[in-house]
C-alpha cells in the first residue's frame, strides 16, 4: 500500500542530487520506544508511584502511537517533556526531566551494548542503491546514540551473507563509514519539527535543500523536512501512514524496496 504516485523529484534549478536517511525508525529497528516505555514504568512504579495515583497510570497507556507523536525525531529532553505532559504529569519540574532523561539514557545504552536492536534489511538496500547510483549520502538524527548503532551494523557482513557486491563496500566496513556527511547527535537551537538538522545535513552535502529528499518515519521529521524546502519519503513500518501523510510526506511506503531513484526522479514501485 502507498500513497501518491511517482512523480519527478525536478527543481527550478536541477534534480535529486543527495539523500538524507534518519537512522531511529528508518534504519535501524532501535530500542528507543522499548527505553523510554520502560524507564517510564520503573519510575511510575518507584519514587514517582504517588503521582502514577493521582494521573491514574498504567503501563498499556504507553503505546507506539504515543511514542512517534510525541517522543519520535525529537531531542531527548524535549520528548521527555512532551512525554510527561501527554500523561498530564502536574507541575513538570527540570530536575524530573533530568531524572527521566538520565534513566532512560542508561538503558538504551545497555540494550544497544546488547546488541538489542537491528538494521532494516530494506534500509540497507536502499542505501546501497544511492552510493551505487552516485548520489549523495546523509544522515540526520536527533538521538545522540545513533552513531553508537551504526558502528555497530557490519555492512560488509550485510552483503556477504545475501550474496551483493559492491566495489565501494570494503571489508569490515561498518554502515557509519558510507554516509558523506553525518549530523547524528549534534546539539541545535531547536529539534525537529525545526529543519535546522537537515539543512546542516545538506549544507555538509554541498546541496541545496530542493536537490535533497529526507526519508523519515516520524511526523516531526516530516514537517521539519517540509519546512526546509526539501520533499520527503515516509517509511510507515509501524502503520503510521496516516499519520505521516498529515505531516506532508510527499510519499509513504511500508518498506524502502518499493522505492526507486533513477534519473533524478523518485519513483514508487508497487
Amino acid at each position: 500500500m502507498t500513497f501518491n504516485t511517482p512523480v519527478p523529484m525536478r527543481g527550478l534549478e536541477g534534480m535529486l542530487k543527495g539523500v538524507i536517511l534518519d537512522v531511529d525508525g528508518v534504519i535501524v529497528d532501535s530500542p528507543h520506544e522499548r527505553a523510554w516505555g520502560e524507564t517510564l514504568r520503573e519510575l511510575m512504579e518507584g519514587e514517582w508511584k504517588n503521582i502514577a495515583e493521582r494521573i491514574g497510570y498504567t503501563p498499556e497507556m504507553y503505546t507506539t502511537q504515543v511514542y512517534d507523536v510525541y517522543v519520535s525525531g525529537k531531542p531527548r529532553r524535549e520528548g521527555a517533556r512532551a512525554l510527561l505532559e501527554y500523561f498530564q504529569v502536574p507541575n513538570i519540574r527540570e530536575e524530573m526531566i533530568d531524572r527521566f532523561c538520565e534513566a532512560k539514557q542508561r538503558r538504551l545504552i545497555t540494550l544497544i551494548e546488547r546488541g538489542e536492536f537491528r538494521a532494516y534489511d530494506d534500509a540497507l538496500r536502499f542505501i546501497l542503491r544511492i552510493k551505487e547510483r552516485h548520489l549523495k549520502l546523509g544522515v540526520a538524527s536527533s538521538s545522540k546514540n545513533a552513531n553508537r548503532m551504526l558502528k555497530r551494523i557490519n555492512l560488509y557482513r550485510f552483503c556477504s551473507e545475501r550474496g551483493l557486491t559492491y566495489s565501494f563496500v570494503k571489508r569490515d566496513m561498518m554502515l557509519i563509514e558510507i554516509f558523506d556527511a553525518n549530523v547524528c547527535g549534534w546539539d541545535f537551537r531547536i529539534g525537529k519539527p525545526d529543519p535546522e538538522i537537515f539543512l546542516t545535513a545538506s549544507k555538509l552535502l554541498h546541496l541545496q535543500p530542493y536537490e535533497c529528499v529526507v526519508v523519515e518515519d516520524a511526523p516531526a521529521g516530516v514537517i521539519a523536512s517540509k519546512r526546509g524546502g526539501m520533499k520527503c519519503i515516509g517509511v510507515a513500518r509501524k502503520g503510521q501512514m496516516k499519520l505521516l501523510k498529515k505531516a506532508g510526506a510527499d510519499w509513504v511506503v511500508e518498506t524502502l524496496d518499493n522505492i526507486k531513484i533513477m534519473d533524478g526522479r523518485v519513483v514508487v514501485e508497487e
